[in-house]
């Protein structure tokens, strides 16, 4: 099984990180590897999304279906992809976040995965490949997420 986790300090309260991050209509405009969200249903605690890659070097697209179920009073999340096409026989991905004082949020991915028997890569180059995207796309995050905490905080002491 693959397994990567990886952690980054957020400079934003917890409860604002929480709910930039946990928005799957916005993913497309915080990661910079996703092009469209789809919402297919949504109850108060659970989304079920489509989520589709931009192209990669070679003009090939990702698609796939998750479900994630979402604990407000934990700040957590578990996802799981639904069965597909792709390279993935199984993917759980837990984020969870935790408050460092009132304006720092550690926010925490983990993902467990298996690959397909016919998959294209090995799940040791899955693993590489995953390790690394997330700590691109973690730092993304973190700059959009402050930026965003930054511009609300300065507008509401402007007005």
């Amino acid at each position: 099984m693959g397994y990567i986790r990886n952690a980054i300090l957020i400079d934003a309260p917890v409860d604002e990180v929480f709910k930039l991050t946990n928005n799957v209509r916005t993913w497309p405009s915080l990661f910079t590897e996703y092009e469209s969200s789809e919402i297919l249903e949504e109850t108060e605690n659970s989304v079920t999304f489509r989520l589709t890659t931009r192209p990669d070097g070679d003009g090939k697209q990702w698609t796939w279906v998750a479900e994630r179920r979402t604990n407000g009073e934990r700040r957590s999340t578990y996802s799981e992809r639904l069965p597909s096409d792709g390279p993935f026989q199984r993917m759980v991905i837990r984020w969870w976040y935790d408050s460092i004082g009132s304006t720092q949020t550690v926010m925490t991915w983990e993902q467990e995965f298996t690959m397909k028997a016919q998959a294209h890569v090995t799940e040791e180059a899955a693993t590489n490949y995953l390790n690394n995207q997330t700590r691109i796309q973690q730092q993304v995050i973190k700059e959009r997420v402050e930026a965003t905490c930054n511009s609300s905080q300065t507008e509401s002491v402007l007005y």
